[in-house]
């Protein structure tokens, strides 16, 4: 289904953090602390989404872990494998599209185009991959290497293994299986295909022993900024995740990838562009203000001022740490340098007349790179339009603070909100990850060879 002729509409996914992305909002005492390991937390918080007609579920994956991790990323120290939860959760639910992350460094190709394609008939078609190359140079260990393979290798090795996983989910026409039991013909062999792949990193025969996914071919997804990487988004995905918190920043990184796209013959509505979003939701600003002081308060950290330091162009050990800021013209950063990150942390706080000690706080939750905003439903709203609207983001992958709450509050309070502002749906149109995305059922590409030299 193609939504092309219809008015632009916002997209909402969640990147599941199950103890909240926020450091510190697994301390709460209203979260739950041991949701990666639930499967009812987990049926319950894709079956939460489902009902409020999010676009989809998200568990992102990393091949290394280490008990450190506990102090700045206690989400993604240890969670189940993808695969096998995305398998489960297909399984409780109708509609949502169902994202399963695979690296492409440390996996085969026929592998992962056998696994994704099973997935999508498990799920009846809501299934799509989000393609990885590993940034955690400690996988390496995990997979008798010696060391982590630079960006480069790294993304030359995936552009070829996604074009064979992509050429391998096509090796079985739509109508290849006759099944007819009066010929006794079963399948009709001149709609099977081999591949007969032979590259600079794989030699895949195919085809593949799964029969062409129930959408064809999967939507893929991938992240990163780098130039390789928006590369591969621009010539592959339909889904880019982002970091970005500052909105012309993230303005001319939206405008930049769809520039790419003209000369992988894409046209603009095959791809979209999702930034994370923390929202620290309250009923009023002053609550979510007040939510987002508790979970300032226990942050577990060393208070180590060398990375803000450098992000913002001020030594501050020589200031008084409850203080306020420096004059910013002290900064030795260019142009504005630190006026708009400090302004996200006044924003956040409720008030301009910060400290360093709050600047800190805000620091010490943004560090990945995601927009985080503290407010009412009508503030959150309105930062979400602004971005919508201004071509800054084609929706938000959402990261919840703290689990299950900070998700609840969003969607008990933002999404009727967007709604209501006629920005997001308050019914799915129809029952694919495709769908949700507008995005149509391609053509089996061994099909329109044959048509082309028929012609």
């Amino acid at each position: 289904m193609s939504h092309s002729n219809q008015p632009r509409q916002l997209h909402l996914g969640l990147f599941l953090f199950s103890t909240g992305y926020h450091p510190a909002g697994w301390r709460l005492p209203e979260s739950v602390t041991d949701g990666a390991f639930d499967p009812k937390f987990l049926q319950g918080v894709a079956q939460r989404l489902e009902a409020a007609k999010f676009d989809f579920f998200f568990l992102g994956d990393a091949l290394a872990s280490s008990a450190d991790m506990q102090y700045q990323f206690p989400s993604q120290m240890v969670r189940l494998e993808p695969f096998t939860m995305i398998a489960h959760l297909a399984a409780v639910t109708e509609k949502i599209g169902l994202i399963v992350t695979a690296n492409t460094t440390y996996a085969e190709p026929y592998h992962i185009a056998r696994m994704t394609a099973s997935l999508d008939y498990l799920s009846r078609g809501r299934t799509a991959w989000n393609v990885v190359t590993g940034a955690d140079a400690r996988a390496a260990q995990n997979f008798s290497r010696d060391k982590h393979w630079d960006n480069t290798k790294r993304y030359d090795y995936a552009d070829e293994f996604v074009q064979i996983v992509k050429d391998l989910w096509d090796t079985w026409e739509d109508d290849a299986f006759v099944r007819d039991k009066a010929s006794g013909v079963f399948v009709d062999e001149s709609k099977v295909h081999a591949i007969h792949h032979k590259g600079d990193h794989f030699s895949v025969a195919g085809p593949l022993n799964v029969a062409r996914p129930p959408q064809g071919q999967l939507p893929l997804l991938s992240a990163g900024t780098s130039e390789r990487s928006q590369e591969l988004g621009a010539q592959f995905s339909n889904v880019i995740f982002t970091g970005q918190f500052l909105f012309e920043e993230a303005r001319a990184f939206y405008a930049g990838i769809k520039s790419k796209l003209a000369k992988y013959g894409r046209k603009q509505d095959e791809l979209f562009i999702m930034p994370g979003l923390v929202p620290i939701v309250g009923r009023t600003d002053e609550e979510a203000y007040a939510k987002y002081r508790e979970l300032s308060s226990l942050l577990v950290t060393n208070f180590d001022l060398k990375p803000l330091s450098a992000r913002i162009g001020i030594d501050l050990s020589a200031y008084p740490f409850d203080g306020p800021l420096p004059n910013l013209t002290l900064s030795t950063l260019p142009g504005e340098g630190a006026r708009p990150f400090i302004r996200l942390a006044q924003n956040a706080s409720g008030h301009d007349d910060i400290s360093i000690r709050e600047l800190y706080h805000y620091f010490a939750a943004t560090v990945r790179g995601h927009l985080l905003l503290v407010g009412g439903p009508e503030r959150i709203a309105d930062q979400i339009e602004k971005w919508f609207q201004g071509e800054a983001a084609d929706g938000f992958n959402l990261c919840a603070p703290y689990m299950p709450d900070g998700l609840n509050l969003f969607i008990d309070l933002v999404v009727p909100e967007l709604q209501r502002r006629g920005l997001f749906r308050t019914e799915y149109e129809g029952s694919t990850f495709r769908d949700h995305f507008g995005l149509a059922r391609p053509e089996n590409r061994f099909a329109r060879k044959d048509l082309l030299q028929q012609s």
